[in-house]
């Protein structure tokens, strides 16, 4: 589905009808600074996540960055200066009724460029106990969000989610190239029971995240009560490695508006 302003300002609109039946106000909240916290996941480890909390979220969405996993240094405003397409956006995703939680990189220094890694036990263990850590400070529904290596990870915490502690994906420039370990459809989609969202920009040049290859996603998902694919053409200004979160594979010149759309989508999924 192309974007276009005029659906954005109906997405909105369905935002923000729900929000105020929650009794929140979208983007009348300035997103203040959040805090980092350190969870104890395995023996001996901890996982930092920087975390943003909201007295009137509807959701709190655990965001899975790119490459290597994290959410870079702390900048002058407080936030995560991280480049990638979901830690630059932050502060948008703070302005939408949502608790806001960025995963950082394990003290065991574990590589998450590494799709078999994040597919592996010991990520598991990890996302594990991060979401218990936020229903102990939020019983908001957990939305987990991923983008490009960080979709492998979502999808991975979703198949697995024994608990039920993952109410709702999004997998943003997922990877879908077969060569890589992990990637989002080679797992066992169809053990995925939530609302998942894919949205992909149709100009993605990147080798491993090809836009036609994400139908094969959808079609995975058999057993998602609601499953969407959302193909996006705006934005402008790419420059970069067309991997590189500068590029379309990052939402170039059109980030938050793809923020947007995916907070719509999570307040009301609809096919």
């Amino acid at each position: 589905m192309a974007f276009s302003r005029e659906l954005l300002r109906m997405w909105r609109a369905v935002v923000l009808a729900a929000t105020m039946l929650a009794g929140g106000a979208l983007y009348a909240h300035a997103a203040g600074v959040g805090e980092v916290l350190r969870v104890a996941t395995r023996e001996g480890v901890t996982v930092p996540i920087y975390t943003f909390w909201r007295d009137d979220a509807l959701a709190t969405v655990v965001l899975f960055s790119g490459g290597g996993g994290g959410y870079g240094k702390i900048g002058e405003d407080g936030w995560p200066a991280g480049g990638n397409f979901l830690i630059r956006t932050g502060k948008h995703w703070a302005s939408h009724p949502f608790n806001v939680v960025m995963v950082g990189r394990p003290t065991d220094g574990i590589d998450l460029s590494n799709g078999a890694v994040r597919i592996g036990e010991e990520h598991a263990a990890d996302n594990v106990a991060i979401f218990k850590a936020i229903k102990n400070r939020s019983a908001r529904p957990i939305w987990v969000v991923g983008t490009s290596m960080g979709t492998i990870s979502a999808a991975a915490a979703a198949i697995h989610d024994s608990e039920r502690l993952v109410s709702g994906v999004v997998l943003t420039s997922s990877v879908v190239a077969y060569k890589i370990a992990g990637a989002v459809p080679k797992q066992d989609l169809d053990k995925i029971r939530v609302p998942t969202l894919v949205l992909h920009h149709e100009h993605d040049a990147c080798w491993a995240c090809r836009p036609y290859e994400a139908r094969n996603i959808v079609d995975g998902l058999k057993n998602a009560p609601v499953r969407k694919l959302t193909l996006v053409s705006g934005g402008s200004g790419a420059t970069g490695d067309p991997c590189e979160p500068l590029h379309y594979h990052g939402y170039a010149g059109m980030q938050n508006e793809a923020v947007d759309l995916i907070a719509a989508w999570i307040v009301n999924p609809t096919e």
